[in-house]
C-alpha cells in the first residue's frame, strides 16, 4: 500500500482513533451522507438527521470523515465534461438545545480536492467482478481534473490540488410533533459562501433551504427505526455554473435502522436530489440517487461510531463511492 493511500485511510479513521481516547449510549440518527460529485457536493444540501431536537441545554457533536472518487467523461455537440479526482471531506457538526423542541445545529466543513489514490483499488475490484469501468483503465490514475466547457456558459478547471474551510451551514430544528413513537420536525438552514469556488472548496454563493423531517418506529415488533425528510433548497449564484445553474432543487431521504442489540446495529439509507444544472450531461444535468450501507458501534454511553459505503445508483449523478466514518457524542 502506498504511502498517499496510508496518509487517506488514517484520515478516514481518525473519528476512531479518537474514539479509542473517549472517556465518557448514543441516539438513533441516519447515516451522515452528503452527494460528494465535484459540482453538486459544493451545494448546501442537508444531509438527513434525526426530526427529535436536542434537549434544552443540552449539546451534541458529531466529526464526519468521508473520501469519495469519481471518474466522468462526457460530451456532445455543445459541451464537454470531465470529472477525475477525489476529495477528502471532514465535518464538524455541533448541535445544541435552545428551547423544547427547538436545536441549533452548526456545520464546518473541510474539503481536500487532489488525484488522490483510490483509483487502482478501484480498477481492481472492477477487473476482479468483471464490471464496466467506464473508461477509467484508459487514463492515468490519480490525476486531478475537473472540467466543464459548453458554447453557452464559461465553464470550469480545475487542475492542481487545493484544500480548505468550506461552505458553514447553520440550521434551526424545530420538532413540531411527538408521541412515544414518533417524531415530526421542520428545519431551517443556510450556507454562508465563504469556502474559495475556483478552488472547489464552495459554491460561491449562500444557499437556504427548508426541510421536513421524521423519525420513529416500525409498526411491529420488528426492532426498526425509520428516518425521513424532503425539502427544499434556494441556490445562490454560483460563477462556476453560470449560464447552467439551477436554482430551486428538490432533496430527499429515507434510512432504515435495524438495531441487532443494544451495541449494534445495522442501516441501509437512499438519499436523492436534483440536478444542479440544466446541462444535458448526465453527471450534472440528471436527479441524483445514493445507496448507503452502514454499521454503528455505541461503544459507551453517549458515544457511537458508524462506518458506511455510498454508491451512485443513478449512475455518475454523484461520486462513484464514497468510504465514510463518522464518530458521534451526546451529551445526555
Amino acid at each position: 500500500m502506498g504511502d498517499g493511500l496510508k496518509k487517506h485511510y488514517g484520515l478516514l479513521l481518525l473519528p476512531t482513533c479518537l474514539a479509542a481516547l473517549a472517556q465518557p449510549l448514543a441516539a438513533d440518527e441516519p447515516l451522515y451522507v452528503k452527494n460528494l460529485s465535484p459540482v453538486t457536493g459544493l451545494l448546501g444540501l442537508p444531509s438527513q438527521r434525526a426530526a427529535e431536537s436536542e434537549q434544552a441545554g443540552e449539546f451534541s457533536a458529531a466529526l464526519h470523515s468521508s473520501v469519495s472518487n469519481v471518474y466522468v467523461l462526457d460530451g456532445n455537440s455543445e459541451e464537454y465534461l470531465n470529472l477525475d479526482g477525489e476529495t477528502l471531506r471532514f465535518a464538524l457538526d455541533l448541535r445544541y438545545g435552545l428551547v423544547p423542541g427547538l436545536d441549533a445545529q452548526l456545520e464546518i466543513p473541510w474539503l481536500e480536492q487532489s488525484g488522490g489514490d483510490l483509483d487502482r483499488l478501484i480498477d481492481d475490484w472492477h477487473d476482479l467482478w468483471g464490471m464496466s469501468d467506464g473508461g477509467r483503465s484508459a487514463v492515468p490514475r490519480d490525476i486531478l481534473d475537473y472540467r466543464y466547457s459548453s458554447a453557452s456558459a464559461p465553464g470550469f478547471l480545475l487542475d492542481n490540488d487545493t484544500s480548505g474551510l468550506g461552505d458553514i451551514t447553520l440550521a434551526l430544528n424545530y420538532a413540531f410533533f411527538s408521541d412515544s413513537n414518533s417524531v415530526a420536525s421542520v428545519a431551517l438552514g443556510y450556507k454562508f459562501g465563504v469556502g474559495d469556488q475556483d478552488d472547489f472548496l464552495g459554491s460561491g454563493g449562500d444557499d437556504v433551504f427548508l426541510a421536513l423531517r421524521f423519525s420513529g418506529a416500525h409498526l411491529s415488533d420488528l426492532p426498526l427505526r425509520w428516518h425521513g425528510q424532503v425539502g427544499y433548497l434556494r441556490a445562490g449564484d454560483s460563477d462556476l455554473l453560470e449560464g447552467i445553474q439551477q436554482k430551486d432543487l428538490w432533496f430527499a431521504g429515507l434510512s432504515l435502522d435495524w438495531i441487532l442489540n443494544e451495541r449494534w446495529s445495522l442501516i441501509a439509507q437512499l438519499d436523492g436530489n436534483a440536478a444542479p444544472t440544466n446541462s444535458s450531461i448526465t453527471a450534472i444535468g440528471d436527479d441524483a440517487g445514493m445507496l448507503t450501507g452502514g454499521v454503528r458501534w455505541r461503544f459507551s454511553p453517549g458515544w457511537s461510531v458508524d462506518f458506511s459505503l455510498v454508491e451512485d445508483i443513478v449512475v455518475e449523478t454523484s461520486a462513484d463511492v464514497i468510504f465514510q466514518a463518522s464518530l458521534r457524542y451526546r451529551g445526555d
